[in-house]
């Protein structure tokens, strides 16, 4: 089991998640972005809002043009090895310009949770035995950063180079 964890506490999720094959919900609703690229133009027609949940293989370029349309992207991380959903939050907050909410799913570690802030995430599925002292631990821990990203926090370099 998982609970939502966003804006620094746990959260009921307001999306439900849709199969392929599936009637939408009146509400908001979750999809993949193989369902998305078929039904777009009905989808985004819709008076409700809309999610997409994107695999670690599959690009948010192929989102682009409608990001402004909707209010979730899920990225998953099917291993905690493999980074691809740090670049593609990255790429959705500063090359797309995405204000709405990227939730990160799946075999994450509580270390990465202060990267995955700082490149776009904002939401997050943790296990039922996370708490928000360790969601609050976690984005504290690196007080200086190495690496530019999405939150503007000046690196240690920009840090020593304004001496």
């Amino acid at each position: 089991m998982s609970k939502l964890l966003k804006g620094g506490a746990f959260v009921a999720d307001t999306f439900t998640p849709v199969a392929d094959d599936a009637a939408l919900p009146d509400g908001p609703a979750l999809i993949s972005l193989a369902r998305f690229e078929k039904d777009r133009a009905q989808l985004l027609a819709r008076n409700a809002p809309l999610g997409v949940r994107l695999k670690a293989e599959e690009n948010p370029s192929r989102i682009r043009e409608d990001v402004n349309h909707l209010s979730l992207v899920v990225l998953e991380f099917p291993k905690f090895r493999d980074g691809r959903a740090f670049s593609w939050a990255r790429m959705l907050r500063t090359r797309f310009g995405f204000k709405g909410e990227i939730r990160a799913v799946g075999d994450f570690l509580f270390d990465q949770i202060n990267y995955q802030h700082r490149v776009g995430f904002d939401a997050w599925e943790v296990p039922d035995n996370f708490t928000v002292e360790d969601f609050k631990r976690a984005l504290t821990e690196m007080t200086n950063v190495y690496q530019p990203s999405a939150d503007g926090r000046k690196t240690i370099r920009e840090l020593r180079a304004a001496r």
